[in-house]
């Protein structure tokens, strides 16, 4: 079916560029199979791993990795304000136990991020 809009839409594609019958792929750093959506392991390493910061700029790159993934948490904002309020402009970057807390619930989550799975109410969708 693919293939067969490609040439009524005169596209084209390279076919060493191509794979085909596979189980899951990995597009846009996540793992796209049969089950759903999830996110690439690869990634939840690095989070799992990530050391508490002391800095607002490497709490950016972390709430930065953490929010590609916020459609996979739930209350993501609510769980992420305290980190976000460590950036704000003319406060001293104080970590307090909200802080830790968000920090530890983020990675908690994400770690145990769950599958997202398309609707199957038999409606077209149009994907981008």
């Amino acid at each position: 079916m693919v293939l067969q809009r490609f040439k009524e839409h005169y596209l084209y594609a390279k076919i060493e560029k191509c794979e085909f019958w596979q189980p899951e792929v990995i597009f846009l750093r996540h793992i796209v199979s049969v089950d759903g959506i999830k996110v690439d392991s690869a990634k939840i390493e690095v989070v799992r791993d990530w050391p508490r910061q002391w800095k607002a700029s490497k709490v950016r790159s972390y709430l930065g990795l953490a929010g590609y993934y916020r459609h996979f948490i739930d209350d993501f904002l609510k769980i992420a304000t305290p980190l976000t309020e460590l950036m704000r402009k003319n406060l001293w970057f104080t970590w307090s136990d909200k802080c830790e807390g968000s920090f530890q619930e983020l990675k908690r989550q994400l770690v145990t991020a769950s599958v997202l799975n398309l609707p199957s109410n038999g409606d077209k969708f149009l994907v981008y």
